[in-house]
């Protein structure tokens, strides 16, 4: 699984690559509309992606956490403070990819001209 997981990775991000690669001769021109396209487009997938990431994430410490306490009911309040620390955790890294969306789409809209 992790090895499929790694190849289509290594093949999207290629592929990504290759496509803003296409057409050196508009780089020179400076086609801020279509910049500012694909910034909106990558930062789209990339909270998609944490936010999937995040939610299978905390669906397994849920189902962790519920394995636990039913075992050893003893346990379930240290059990239930650690799954609160851990589901905060796994929030804030999707947070943290909301904010670095949201750092460069306003950061680029006062430097390219959309208006043409």
């Amino acid at each position: 699984m992790r090895k499929w997981l790694a190849t289509t990775l290594t093949l999207w991000i290629g592929a990504g690559g290759m496509a803003l690669a296409a057409e050196p001769g508009n780089a020179a021109g400076g086609d801020g509309l279509r910049a500012f396209t694909w910034l909106v487009v990558t930062a789209g997938f990339a909270l998609a992606i944490a936010a999937s990431i995040g939610a299978i994430s905390q669906s397994r410490a849920l189902v962790s956490a519920c394995e636990g306490i039913s075992r050893n009911p003893g346990s379930a309040d240290a059990i239930r403070g650690l799954l609160i620390l851990g589901l905060a955790f796994i929030e804030s890294l999707v947070i943290y990819v909301l904010l670095i969306d949201f750092i460069l789409l306003f950061a680029t809209i006062g430097r390219i001209p959309l208006g043409g």
